[in-house]
């Protein structure tokens, strides 16, 4: 038992130094990182790129498919602390979606902190996503994402239901981070367990993407914006997940105000597990066919 807590003592100071030269690097010497497209071709894939306000968006369709009348389209934030690009996982994740429902996959690649904001994030991703539903219609639209994605879908949701402006059909959210200050008691627990998430540096990150005057805005913590306005959002959370906490504040937030937020919880499931292609175990797989069957339904 002392060996393991020394260990994760051990990894969560690596973790955090890690990210503190990380953001150190990317502040000093102003570096843009940006999403390239997989390293590995996808096979039954076809990967388009755009770009839109200076900025690269990523489309994934299945090859030698025809579009019907009632396209569904996938907008999807990939997460990364707001500091990290898309990850080779976050590729396969979206081909196998792809591959499996047979729904156009639209993923931009938005601005990351440290050299960009909230606010930067926002002014791509809101007209983009307005860009969006005034062309195949927001009943065709499916918002999802995952950790810092999710979290940024959730806020691009409540923001558009404040403008009134037409809501996705449904909104999946892997593994949300809702509330980048970390402040839900009940996290201490769960941190004995996590091993993938380090806390105290996960809230640099979003001390760092909140910039000057977001650290307490629904933009930046959706888990403080009109729940009322949700209808129709699942969240796919792992118990051993220091975000599982907050994904029941918000359920039971949404609740009190005729929200619609319904949590799905997958026991000994770590953060993110989900887009993991290389696991084979069982919780993963049910996981993963879990979602299409969210997506299949919308």
């Amino acid at each position: 038992m002392k060996k393991s807590i020394i260990l994760r003592i051990i990894i969560g100071m690596l973790a955090l130094c890690l990210c503190i030269l990380a953001l150190t690097i990317a502040y000093f010497f102003n570096t843009d990182i940006e999403t390239k497209e997989p390293r590995q071709m996808i096979e039954e894939c076809e990967i388009h790129t755009y770009t839109y306000m200076e900025r690269n968006v990523f489309t994934i369709t299945k090859k030698n498919v025809e579009k019907s009348e009632n396209q569904k389209y996938i907008l999807y934030f990939h997460g990364g602390s707001y500091v990290a690009e898309a990850t080779q996982n976050h590729w396969k994740f979206l081909e196998n979606v792809v591959k499996d429902t047979g729904y156009i996959v639209i993923m931009p690649d938005y601005p990351l902190t440290p050299k960009y904001h909230y606010q930067d994030v926002y002014h791509m991703v809101e007209p983009l996503y307005k860009k969006i539903i005034e062309t195949v219609g927001s009943e065709n639209v499916i918002l999802m994402g995952d950790s810092a994605g999710g979290g940024l879908a959730l806020g691009l949701y409540e923001k558009m239901a404040e403008e009134s402006v037409p809501l996705p059909v449904k909104t999946i959210l892997i593994s949300p981070w809702l509330d980048v200050r970390l402040e839900n008691k009940n996290i201490r627990e769960i941190e004995k367990r996590d091993t993938i998430l380090n806390k105290e540096t996960l809230r640099l990150a979003g001390i760092a993407y909140a910039g000057n005057d977001g650290i307490n805005s629904y933009l930046v913590n959706p888990i403080e914006g009109n729940v009322s306005a949700l209808q129709n959002i699942k969240i796919f959370i792992g118990t051993d997940d220091i975000l599982n906490p907050d994904c029941y504040l918000l359920n039971e937030k949404a609740n009190d105000e005729n929200g619609d937020v319904e949590i799905k919880e997958y026991t000994n499931a770590k953060h993110i597990w989900i887009i993991d292609h290389n696991s084979e175990e069982e919780i993963t797989k049910q996981a993963y066919n879990d979602v299409i069957e969210e997506l299949k339904e919308s």
